[in-house]
């Protein structure tokens, strides 16, 4: 596995990508839709931070909420002012950026030119007054504001544009331009974040947005902790100077790609470039992203009991040739007739499976709660517990008891608080979005004996999902697992 570590002999500086897979490689040759998944991990170090010799590398708009609903409470508003003063403070000289003003339309409030500004100490200041000025008014069209952020970065050569949106409210008037159309002409174009304030929004309707343009949705609960965030989120973002890297996944004859999304630090949608095999990630620092590959391969006339290579993954930097690239590599497997190993599946793999169940059982409660099933609710949330303890992210429990009172986490009891509101599971939600690392990674593609490496998991023969290998029942729907030696 390419650990990324850099040698004695490297030169200082030097961009460098690494790449790991974790996979359970054995599968049983009678599985009626035998699906090989494995977890890549990519890294890149040594990117530093700040524009290039070309100028810029960031092209940023913020387009804030100011919908009728951010007139109440009045610090609402306001601190939506302070996080985009924030934010324009933190813009380098050159910078090229813009606000917009959102609500069932969209406006440029500054600059006033048909362009957007760049970065000095004269257009910050002046941008801090068009915002401290906008007013609240009207209703929410999210992909208006949206539609004209991807217009204005459309203008600039800036290699990475990025929206930083706020809202406080539901998308009201789709009619006016629909978002589901928008995303689909964003798509690739920038990258969004996506912040909730308030008591109004809807979790999964900045998950929508920010899983399609390879962003990240999040919230406050507090109107007064946005522009600490808001400077944290710059902070972040200035330290990206890698544009794109791509990952290519070339399968052999007899194998199909199903999938390939990110899952850590949270889930991106990934579509392949023109039904090839390249996959574009976008805005890279110094860090470690994480993706779920799906493989499909029909053993028939296959050699079995011996490793064979279904797919090469590799990874790339369009444009520049002087990051230092990893190596390709396999994915494999290896056809069994031996339940003992086909039964198994990789500890990465189930742990980001089990985050996804996480998050689906967060939403069925939310739904619950809303339709008034509390009952529905408090099981949903139970599960969550379950699954939680049985990841061992204590984080995810710890905001899970803000809605209930955990009881027994491993078993799933809990009760349901009396004061929850809805607005507890939006924010659950979002939180939930953003997932762990993940167990360690192992040996890669599996021991080549009988034992499982440590880590590797069973699946439930009821619900078919995974859990540790030493489990005394599955942590998904609560199944007893006989005893094993």
């Amino acid at each position: 596995m390419e650990t990324g570590t850099r040698g004695a002999g490297e030169a200082a500086g030097q961009v460098i990508a690494g790449l790991e897979i974790d996979q359970w490689k054995y599968l049983s040759r009678e599985a009626g839709d035998p699906r090989m998944h494995a977890i890549l991990s990519v890294r890149v170090d040594g990117t530093g931070g700040g524009g290039g010799p070309g100028g810029p590398l960031l092209a940023q708009v913020l387009a804030v909420d100011c919908s009728s609903s951010m007139t109440w409470p009045v610090e609402k508003l306001h601190a939506a002012q302070e996080a985009a003063v924030a934010a324009i403070r933190k813009l380098p000289d050159g910078t090229p950026f813009a606000v917009v003003r959102g609500n069932e339309q969209a406006a440029v409030v500054y600059p006033d030119t048909p362009r957007m500004a760049r970065a000095t100490a004269r257009t910050r200041a002046r941008a801090e007054r068009a915002v401290r000025e906008m007013v609240a008014g009207g209703g929410t069209c999210i992909g208006a504001w949206l539609d004209l952020s991807r217009r204005l970065l459309a203008e600039q050569d800036a290699p990475i544009g990025h929206v930083l949106l706020l809202t406080d409210g539901k998308n009201q008037h789709d009619e006016h331009m629909p978002l589901a159309r928008v995303l689909e002409e964003c798509a690739g174009r920038f990258v969004c974040d996506a912040w909730g304030i308030g008591d109004g929004w809807d979790g999964r309707e900045l998950l929508r947005i920010t899983r399609r343009l390879h962003g990240s949705a999040s919230s406050v609960r507090e109107e007064a902790a946005l522009p600490a965030e808001y400077e944290q989120l710059m902070n972040r973002l200035l330290t990206k100077t890698v544009p794109e890297l791509v990952i290519s996944v070339t399968p052999m004859p007899g194998c199909t790609v199903r999938y390939l999304k990110q899952v850590f630090p949270a889930e991106v949608e990934l579509s392949a470039e023109d039904g090839t095999g390249r996959f574009v990630t976008r805005a890279w620092g110094d860090e470690t992203r994480r993706y779920q590959l799906c493989l499909t391969a029909d053993p028939s006339g296959r050699p079995h009991r011996e490793d064979l290579q279904l797919a090469v993954v590799a990874v790339e930097v369009p444009g520049d040739d002087t990051v230092r690239l990893p190596p390709p590599r396999p994915c494999l497997v290896h056809w069994t007739d031996d339940p003992a190993l086909s039964r198994h599946t990789d500890a990465q793999v189930e742990h980001f499976e089990q985050h996804q169940r996480l998050g689906e059982a967060v939403a069925a409660a939310a739904d619950a709660h809303r339709r008034g099933q509390l009952d529905l609710a408090e099981h949903q949330l139970g599960r969550a517990a379950r699954l939680a303890h049985a990841m061992g992210v204590d984080e995810q429990l710890d905001r899970l008891a803000r809605l209930v009172r955990i009881e027994d986490a491993e078993g799933g009891r809990v009760v349901l608080l009396p004061d929850v509101k809805a607005i507890d599971f939006q924010h659950l939600i979002t939180a939930f979005s953003h997932s762990t690392y993940g167990p360690a990674s192992g040996t890669g593609s599996g021991a080549a004996g009988a034992v499982p490496r440590r880590g590797a998991t069973v699946r439930c023969p009821v619900c078919e999902a995974g859990a540790p290998a030493a489990a005394r029942f599955c942590p998904s729907c609560g199944h007893p697992f006989e005893a094993r030696p």
